[in-house]
């Protein structure tokens, strides 16, 4: 037929091949849109038993329990607000906070416990207590008695471990060994200040008055606790004459 000569090889090669590529695009799910499908997001292929997990899916460390920790700070005059004063026979620069983990009633490890002592013994108090907490002894509470405006009277009703008080000695016009910041009081309640007579002046703490009591927080004597203030050199009130005070450790004894 005039006019259409025969096809040629290379118009033949583009109409296969366009039949192949429009053979390839069947089953591949297009929308009409022209644009490509979403890829499918790769699933997580489930961990065999006994097989290792991928970093991501490891596990947390399991927690440990708490250790003794202490740390030694100054002190400043605005710190003791309410149980330094001028006229003390140490002066702040004279002592130092002690804020350390201790052991609690609830038998579990706290945080956050301060004591003010004597900048000299720091050091060895830092390691009684560090014995006192590896042999779980409960304490109540240790605050500065600062928390309690400066009543030793306070502090022992909210059976407050404490130490450094500028205040005389009970029953003398003398300074006590708390106001050298060398003393320390250990659960008053349960470690209570006994009159000669045997009169105690805390109520809630009377029933410790027996001895012979085993209740946690109490202190005996010979027990651990006598024997880790006695490696630093300290004595233990409940051996005094006359008045007991068996919640009251000090570098001199009294």
């Amino acid at each position: 037929m005039p006019g259409r000569g025969p096809i040629s090889s290379a118009t033949l090669l583009g109409v296969l091949l366009t039949a192949v590529l429009a053979a390839a695009g069947c089953g591949r799910g297009s929308d009409d849109s022209g644009e490509p499908p979403a890829a499918t997001p790769p699933t997580a292929t489930p961990t065999a038993p006994g097989t290792a997990a991928s970093p991501s899916a490891s596990p947390s460390a399991s927690p440990t329990e708490q250790g003794f920790q202490a740390e030694i700070k100054k002190v400043t005059a605005r710190d003791l607000r309410s149980s330094w004063r001028k006229g003390c026979p140490v002066a702040p620069s004279g002592l130092r906070m002690i804020e350390m983990t201790y052991w609690g009633m609830d038998d579990e490890p706290h945080t956050g416990g301060r004591l003010v002592v004597n900048a000299k013994a720091a050091g060895d108090l830092v390691s009684v207590f560090r014995k006192l907490y590896k042999m779980k002894f409960p304490i109540e509470r240790m605050e500065p008695v600062d928390k309690y405006g400066g009543s030793d009277f306070e502090s022992i009703e909210a059976n407050n471990t404490s130490a450094f008080n500028c205040r005389t000695a009970t029953g003398s016009s003398s300074f006590s060994q708390h106001a050298y910041g060398l003393a320390v009081d250990i659960n008053p309640c349960q470690n209570p200040y006994v009159y000669a007579d045997g009169h105690i002046a805390h109520k809630s703490c009377k029933r410790y008055r027996n001895r012979d009591l085993d209740a946690p927080g109490m202190i005996h004597a010979g027990d651990k606790v006598v024997r880790a203030f006695a490696s630093i050199g300290w004595g233990w009130g409940g051996t005094w004459s006359g008045a007991r005070d068996y919640q009251h450790f000090s570098s001199s004894g009294r």
